[in-house]
């Protein structure tokens, strides 16, 4: 995470796309619902059925969209070989209405050099990957209004529903449920750090608050640290690691990042002194985001803070507005609640 970002072209290309899309597209979606979301359970693994049969629960998941699945848990990460196999399994067993994938499991987080979430969304393929500094295949759902993924570009959304222990899940579950219809009034907090290189996002701040202006509050903060707030609803940064996050009060649908290059390695206890993705969801956020392999600081391999946030106003479910805001998502897993959609109408929420 050492070289500065230089592609100033792409990222205004990026801005101006943004505001065309948000100021044309209408103010409402029609966002993914549980008859088309897939919950693929471990059966090897203890916790990863306890959160899957608690998920289906909550969101009264069909039965037939309930897929189970076996193999060793505990691993960082799996073989493209294994997961191939793993994946024909799963699409055997998916209904053609399903959109989008539910995951039960913090490990495996990554297959080979891609994201487990981008593996399921998009098939193995070395495309989404990069060995150094460079670009990868991009998103064609990145800022778009596709509202049936798999029908029209082929992909899956998928989102680890991700925890070490079920009292974790259980919290985050219930967080998204809550959420749902919920128009809370709370705030996107934008962070301008001290880390230069982590800190690309900050120039998409502006685009941002004009996004968001008349229906979200925003604070643009040039700090390292957010302490004592109580109306999190986001809070995007750019640091290795975060403070104070025991301090603060998040939002059910909540979503919230750091910009740095491990924070998807999300069983390990440290990479490089990187704080994991994880510990947005344990202190309290609906979802969050990191890169299980060395992205650089392009910003098209981070969540644009506009795009998500400005699809989320519109009603989008989380996983929805998420994957919306990455261009290059092949590095890059998805946590968290997938159907919490706390701008929906709450009579359409599930």
């Amino acid at each position: 995470m050492n070289r500065k970002y230089r592609c100033i072209a792409f990222a205004s290309r990026v801005a101006f796309v943004v505001l065309f899309a948000l100021n044309v597209h209408p103010l409402t979606a029609h966002a993914l619902d549980r008859t088309q979301l897939a919950v693929i359970i471990n059966t090897w693994d203890p916790l990863s059925v306890q959160i899957g049969e608690y998920y289906a629960e909550k969101r009264g998941i069909l039965f037939q969209n309930i897929i189970r699945i076996g193999f060793s848990p505990g691993k960082g990460a799996m073989t493209s070989k294994e997961f191939d196999a793993l994946r024909a399994w799963v699409n055997e067993k998916t209904f053609p209405d399903v959109q989008a994938y539910a995951l039960t499991w913090a490990a495996p987080y990554r297959v080979e050099c891609m994201s487990i979430t981008s593996a399921f969304a998009f098939g193995f393929d070395p495309a989404y990957c990069a060995d150094d500094c460079r670009p990868t295949r991009p998103s064609r759902y990145f800022d778009s209004t596709v509202k049936l993924p798999f029908n029209q570009l082929g992909m899956r959304l998928t989102m680890s529903i991700a925890a070490t222990s079920f009292e974790h899940a259980k919290e985050v579950i219930d967080h998204g449920v809550q959420a749902d219809g919920s128009a809370p009034s709370g705030t996107a907090y934008l962070l301008s750090t001290s880390d230069d290189a982590r800190n690309v996002r900050s120039g998409f701040y502006p685009l941002t608050e004009k996004v968001a202006r008349g229906r979200l509050r925003v604070k643009q903060v040039k700090q390292d640290a957010l302490r004592g707030a109580t109306d999190v609803l986001f809070y995007f940064t750019g640091l290795a690691n975060v403070d104070g996050l025991e301090s603060l009060r998040f939002l059910p649908g909540a979503i919230a990042d750091h910009l740095t290059s491990s924070g998807g390695a999300l069983t390990e206890s440290s990479v490089g002194g990187q704080m994991r993705a994880l510990r947005w969801l344990e202190a309290g956020a609906t979802g969050s985001y990191g890169t299980v392999a060395e992205p650089c600081n392009f910003t098209q391999k981070f969540p644009h803070p506009a795009v998500v946030i400005g699809n989320y106003l519109r009603g989008d479910t989380l996983i929805e507005a998420y994957w919306k805001s990455v261009a290059m998502p092949g590095q890059g897993i998805f946590i968290g609640e997938p159907l919490a959609a706390p701008f929906r109408k709450a009579q359409t929420t599930h």
